[in-house]
């Protein structure tokens, strides 16, 4: 029986790849962890993955991208699952800029991060790639105060870091392949881990982040754990709408984690 590869490379749009792998969550099912290539004339990569993945995942970089031309490191925040390959992808592309912002780069100075590789930019603010200028978006899920997405106009592509992620029971290439009912139900569950404030929030004021993405009219939506979403706004939108008055989320015990761990 042929092994399956640890993380597969997908092409998503003519300028985007896809470097996904899927991550087991016992009792749950499994989470799409993404990072993205932006062959940009300055190329951009989104975010370098867990740790776990190592060699894997620099092989698939590799397939994507040779790492020297990268001129940026777009960093969505500095979770675990997000930045575990930095210092190798920093080691390959030596001409690249980390961007973050001033609260990441703080983060990741603990990390060894040095400070002359950081490009600092805010919600609001662009970056050149050349061929192209990202728009730095503030997702309107998130689970640490510096998560920052980007747009990018030219392509309508959305890059929402954890926003309109979805814990699903099997892998799946599209987030169109998933049932519908499945999809809004991994969205909400998702969101009330990774994000438990959004039981406290004003409903008015989230309509209205909402409406800000609807407002860019992105046609590609590129979530660090969704499948990639092509003309799924509307629906992704309306899920995460649900978010705030889904049940909260209470992890297991002690008790039900040995009763995982015994089966």
């Amino acid at each position: 029986m042929t092994e399956q590869p640890l993380i597969t490379t997908t092409s998503v749009t003519p300028d985007v790849d896809a470097l996904g792998t899927w991550l087991p969550v016992p009792g749950f099912g499994v989470l799409p962890v993404n990072t993205f290539v932006i062959r940009a004339a300055r190329p951009v990569l989104v975010d370098t993955g867990p740790a776990a993945l190592g060699d894997a995942f620099l092989r698939a970089l590799e397939t994507a991208i040779d790492p020297a031309r990268i001129a940026w490191i777009w960093l969505t925040h500095p979770d675990p699952d997000h930045v575990g390959n930095l210092a190798a992808v920093l080691d390959r592309a030596p001409r690249a800029r980390v961007v973050t912002t001033f609260l990441g780069m703080a983060k990741m100075g603990l990390l060894g991060l040095p400070v002359d590789r950081v490009h600092l930019l805010n919600p609001g603010q662009s970056l050149d790639a050349g061929d192209r200028r990202l728009l730095a978006v503030a997702p309107p899920v998130f689970d640490a105060p510096e998560s920052t997405g980007l747009f990018d106009p030219s392509t309508g592509t959305l890059f929402s870091a954890d926003c309109f992620g979805a814990l699903l029971p099997t892998a799946a290439a599209r987030a169109a392949d998933v049932e519908p009912e499945t999809l809004r139900t991994g969205m909400t569950g998702w969101a009330t881990v990774d994000a438990p404030w959004l039981h406290r929030v004003d409903r008015a004021r989230f309509r209205e982040s909402l409406q800000a993405v609807a407002d860019l009219q992105p046609k590609t939506v590129l979530s660090s754990h969704l499948p990639p979403a092509v003309g799924m706004t509307d629906t992704l939108l309306r899920n995460l709408a649900l978010a705030p008055d889904a049940p909260p989320f209470i992890g297991p015990d002690q008790a039900a984690l040995e009763r995982m761990l015994a089966a």
